[in-house]
């Protein structure tokens, strides 16, 4: 690469780089880098030296194994009660959470520097040899590591006279293969319950964290040191290491949890340790500050200065500061410490600060105790910090998936997105460039982890929701079908008992799932609800999680799919099938939904989240066409089934609408039809419609059958028009019969009732779903709903007024004179000239009327006194004429309503008592008795016409004789 550039070089400037000469030879020189190292550092043998054996008091101490951790009891607060508000106190305070890490590669890197030195004292190998057994690979620079055993052995077999350091560095080779994972395993085992306990006793106290701070230093130390050692360790096996199973450590969440608790609890009582130090500083380091440099045989002018300026800095503390919120700097202190220590290290000098050790064990504590005040979150990162997962994604994804697929570690989880806050700590001031990416990365990770965590509950929910589910579906009514047949048949002989009982489907009794001998005996349910109870305390731990200067909420995530997942369930929950048609019945399918939701609730015990939240929004989504995702709602699904599916099997099927049962009723069973109609009409069906899509589902099902009405009666008016000069005559011949009858012969009439049969079947369904909807609103809102009632009954509108009130009553399902939904479908439809329109509109209530009489030749006709119906829908005549009349002529602005049902029922009566006259035998009497009672129930749903009325234009002992034809008919005969 060099050559390269300086080729190019020399190609644009026509000379040779200046300074590549010297960075070639540079190069070769360093061809072999120990070796030239080893020679340059010869002079500097006697001071590498003097800082290695620096650590010989210190390096034994910190490779404690667990056993020697657990003889000290290391890190117990609670070993010595009598001792336990005295400050922990140590000659090298800051040594004391000196990483693991750095002081073996001070070592090794030192003794490879200057390897002479093991040849020379044997106290050397004190350090040299356990810093070898202790692992077999050193961090050089964040992922990149060192295997230096064979770079030792390497290198020691080009020095003459090495080989018995050889031998000794193979021997530890094979040592630290042998023991180092089982060390540092049980290290880790250790540390996770000294960790617990300090948790425990300083949440409890945490005036505790002044003067246990070393403690809790210290233990994040040992904590760092061992997850550093296992990363180091499982990302670069050795080639002697099978797969690296050993490495595994399924308990890793719960010590990187452990620490985070820890971290948290120093930094949610920092003024706790400000107050304490400050008061430490002032009352107790100043004047043992004093005492000694009074004490001081020579002190020349410069040291003396800065002596006094410490003493003067800490005497002047003044806690009234700190608990205003003035955090006093000592920034200018410990310079002034690194000052002294310059001036006392110089040769010739009158202060020799190794002579006067007592000085600098003191000042070297005082120095802690500044940082205590001023520095806690530069003591966190040196000791606490984790950035370094940011370059082993791999093994940190990995083991955040083991931890949700491990019972006990699953509330340790949320550790992971919380260790995402230090990745930002491993960026290099040399390299600024690489902040925004490595930024980019930790929210990247911190959003994949969350989301993770908050798809796992959402699993482990849906799960228990399905179970749950189906545990409520054994109550339904249908499912009691078995029982009750074993019983009924228990009656029988035994040989037809086995026959049925064959046939029959297995009984399940409800219940029996909660039978077990033991609680010991933990059943699927009961392992999903522990999981359950794991994640989502881990998931509460943190209300807001802070990587770089965003925000996550860990609940809102949970809050995200639980709406996601309750919003597809709803619709899966339908069970529809566009193939077959399909669905399932309201009543079941709340009775799902209950359940469900009451699943959803029992997160609250565990997550403090909304869940009312999640039950609005998206309950409130599946009362319009689509949701949030533009998917389909059970408004929408419904409102199609009943619209495409079930309402076009009325007009062509053996199902007859029933006002005394007030539902639609399948007369005869048919092999071809999906579905029983009462089950998906009968009142309790609908007022669960009603309940399940809320009153805006339930106006849009309304609006939509009012768009249907509309386009059927747009055919109408086509029909009129083909017919409209007979129909003139029609109109003015009522007085006429014969003329009537003549005309009538001319027109054709089953497109027409074809087409009003399919409106008088679509308005009795809609006036059953407005009354389920006036039922469910009347419970639920009961206030409310009064108050709309009395509004209707006492406010005398009229005009413009009047339509308001009718479609505040619409709204909650109340009958109106005109329906406001037929009329705005009506009006969105008309696109013709209004006189003509009109016009239109009065023959059609003429055909309408003539057209009556022709009922009499179908033989459905005939009245059913047990469902108050004729089987063919005619009774459903009274609803559509009086709606379209209203509507159609209200449309209108002229105010003739009354004067126009008049008039159709003069032409209608005209036209039916000629039917007196005849003597078809096609004409059966009985379906003639029939059609006579459909005028009847014409007047008694019309707003506008009275039996009075009637009764000018239709003899009442007709109807009556009609009534008593009809239900003597059905009086069974007596034997």
């Amino acid at each position: 690469m060099l050559g390269l550039y300086n080729h190019a070089y020399e190609l644009a400037h026509q000379r040779s780089e200046s300074s590549f000469a010297r960075m070639g030879k540079m190069i070769m020189d360093f061809q072999s880098p120990m070796k030239k190292l080893a020679e340059e550092f010869i002079p500097f043998e006697s001071c590498v030296s003097t800082a290695l054996f620096s650590l010989l008091h210190l390096y034994p101490r910190r490779n404690y194994n667990a056993a020697q951790w657990r003889a000290q009891e290391m890190l117990s607060l609670v070993t010595k009660p009598t001792v336990l508000l005295n400050p922990a106190q140590s000659e090298t305070m800051r040594c004391e959470y000196l990483p693991l890490d750095t002081i073996e590669r001070w070592i090794i890197i030192g003794y490879m520097v200057c390897p002479t030195l093991l040849q020379s004292n044997e106290r050397n190998h004190g350090l040299w040899r356990p810093a070898l057994q202790n692992s077999y690979c050193i961090t050089l620079f964040r992922d990149e590591v060192l295997m230096f055993h064979k770079y030792i052995e390497f290198f020691f077999d080009s020095i003459k006279g090495f080989g018995k350091r050889v031998a000794e560095v193979k021997e530890s080779a094979n040592l630290a293969l042998q023991n180092a994972v089982g060390l540092h395993r049980e290290r880790r085992k250790y540390l996770r319950s000294a960790l617990l306990e300090l948790i425990q006793i300083l949440s409890d106290q945490p005036g505790l964290l002044g003067p246990k701070a070393l403690y809790v230093l210290m233990g994040f130390s040992f904590a760092r040191d061992e997850i550093l050692w296992l990363v180091r360790h499982t990302e670069h096996l050795h080639p002697k290491m099978k797969k690296g199973a050993e490495l595994n450590d399924p308990q890793l969440p719960e010590l990187l949890f452990y620490i985070e608790e820890l971290r948290a609890l120093v930094k949610k009582y920092y003024q706790v340790l400000q107050q304490y130090y400050v008061q430490y500083l002032n009352g107790y380091d100043a004047i043992v500050l004093n005492n000694l440099v009074k004490n001081l045989p020579l002190c020349p002018e410069d040291e003396s200065i800065i002596l006094s300026s410490f003493v003067q800095q800490m005497e002047s503390l003044n806690l009234k500061e700190i608990q205003g919120g003035q955090v006093p700097d000592f920034a200018g202190f410990r310079l002034d410490w690194f000052r002294l220590q310059a001036l006392t290290s110089i040769s010739k000098a009158t202060l020799v600060l190794h002579e006067n050790g007592e000085l600098a064990r003191t000042l070297n504590t005082i120095i802690f105790h500044t940082m205590m005040v001023d520095s806690v979150d530069q003591l966190l990162f040196e000791t606490s910090d984790l950035s370094i997962f940011c370059h082993h994604s791999r093994l940190f994804e990995n083991a955040f998936e083991r931890s949700l697929a491990h019972p006990t570690q699953a509330r340790f989880a949320i550790a992971f997105p919380l260790i995402c806050t230090h990745f930002i700590n491993c960026t290099h001031d040399v390299c600024p460039e690489e902040k925004y990416h490595i930024g980019e990365r930790s929210l990247s990770v911190t959003n994949a982890f969350l989301d993770r965590l908050a798809k796992e509950i959402k699993d482990i929910v849906t799960k228990i929701c399905s179970e749950q589910c189906n545990l409520s579906d054994q109550l339904l009514p249908k499912n009691a079908v078995p029982a009750l047949v074993k019983m009924e048949i228990t009656k029988l002989k035994e040989k037809d008992q086995q026959k049925i009982l064959k046939d029959l489907p297995a009984e399940v009794t409800p219940g029996k799932e909660s039978f077990r001998k033991t609680r010991e005996a933990l059943t699927g349910m009961d392992k999903l609800h522990m999981l359950l109870t794991e994640l989502c305390t881990g998931i509460n731990h943190s209300a807001k999680i802070v990587v770089w200067e965003h925000v996550f909420s860990p609940k809102e995530y949970l809050l995200q799919h639980l709406e996601a997942r309750f919003s597809k369930a709803l619709v899966g929950m339908m069970m529809y099938n566009p193939n077959t048609n399909e669905i399932a019945k309201p009543t079941e399918l709340i009775t799902s939904v209950k359940t469900y939701m009451h699943v959803l609730q029992g997160i609250e015990n565990y997550v403090h989240v909304d869940i009312p939240r999640v039950f609005n929004n998206v309950l409130l989504q599946q009362t319009q066409q689509t949701d949030s995702h533009g998917e389909k709602t059970i408004t929408m699904l419904y409102t199609n089934w009943y619209l495409e599916v079930f309402l076009r099997r009325v007009t062509s099927s053996q199902i007859c609408y029933s006002p005394f049962q007030k539902a639609f009723l399948t007369l005869h069973p048919d092999p071809q039809l999906p579905f029983a109609a009462e089950e998906y009409t009968d009142i309790s069906e609908l007022r669960a419609l009603a309940e399940l899509t809320g009153a805006y589902g339930m106006k849009f099902l309304h609006e939509s059958l009012m768009w249907h009405i509309a386009s059927q009666i747009g055919e109408l008016k086509k029909l009129v028009s083909e017919n409209k000069d007979i129909l003139l005559k029609l109109r003015v011949s009522f007085d006429r019969p014969d003329m009537m009858l003549q005309l009538s012969n001319q027109l054709r009439f089953e497109n027409l009732l074809t087409r009003l049969n399919i409106i008088g079947v679509i308005l009795a369904f809609s006036s059953l779903t407005q009354e389920a909807l006036t039922d469910v609103i009347s419970q639920r809102v009961p206030f409310l709903f009064a108050s709309i009632v009395d509004f209707r009954d006492h406010v005398k509108a009229g005009g413009q007024d009047a339509v308001v009130v009718d479609v505040l009553s619409s709204s909650i399902g109340l009958s109106c004179n005109v329906d406001p939904a037929l009329v705005n479908a009506l009006r969105a439809e008309r696109e013709i000239v209004p006189e003509k329109d009109y016009e239109t509109c009065c023959l059609l209530m003429v055909f309408i009327a003539v057209s009556l009489r022709t009922l009499v030749k179908n033989e459905m006709t005939v009245y059913s006194p047990t469902h108050e119906a004729h089987p063919n829908n005619c009774h459903c005549y009274a609803k559509a004429i009086n709606a379209m009349a209203g509507a159609l002529f209200q449309l209108h602005g002229k105010e003739d309503v009354e004067e126009r049902l008049q008039e159709f029922l003069a032409l209608a009566s005209s036209s039916l008592l000629t039917l007196t006259q005849e003597t078809d035998k096609q004409v059966p009497p009985k379906a003639k008795d029939s059609v006579y009672l459909l005028l009847d129930h014409i007047v008694k749903e019309s707003p506008f016409l009275t039996q009075d009325l009637l009764e000018s234009c239709f003899p009442y002992a007709l109807l009556r004789n009609s009534f008593h034809t009809v239900l003597k008919r059905d009086v069974p005969a007596k034997h």
